[in-house]
């Protein structure tokens, strides 16, 4: 797992996309409101997913998880290994692991389209 807070923002969008490019925005082009709008979402992230952005009791606690469950990951996310996804679906009673084909971390942005094939 990447440690988010230790990347620059150059380094999230490469290893969150298969293809980077069309997602790349430079901050700095951005009006005052949205690059402070954009501060104040990765302090919220910190705040509340801790530094390490870990659960270690996750596991022991996705066996109580009663409705069938899609777990859907990218093939191509550097983030968080798809292995990790899989490990999940795998905990998770009646729950169903999908790996998307050229897609990062961020399938619901990168390809909608296969998200909402996988849940049909």
């Amino acid at each position: 797992m990447a440690d988010f807070f230790s990347l620059t923002l150059d380094q999230v969008f490469e290893l969150s996309f298969h293809d980077p490019a069309p997602f790349r925005i430079d901050p700095a082009t951005l009006p005052p409101a949205a690059q402070a709008i954009a501060a104040g979402n990765r302090a919220a992230l910190a705040a509340y997913a801790g530094t390490a952005m870990t659960d270690p009791t996750l596991g022991e606690r996705l066996h109580d998880v009663a409705v069938p469950t899609l777990v859907v990951w990218g093939d191509s996310d550097r983030m968080v290994d798809h292995e990790y996804g899989r490990a999940f679906a795998a905990a998770i009673p009646r729950a169903r692991f999908e790996l998307l084909t050229g897609t990062g971390h961020l399938p619901q942005v990168e390809t909608p389209g296969q998200v909402v094939e996988a849940i049909r």
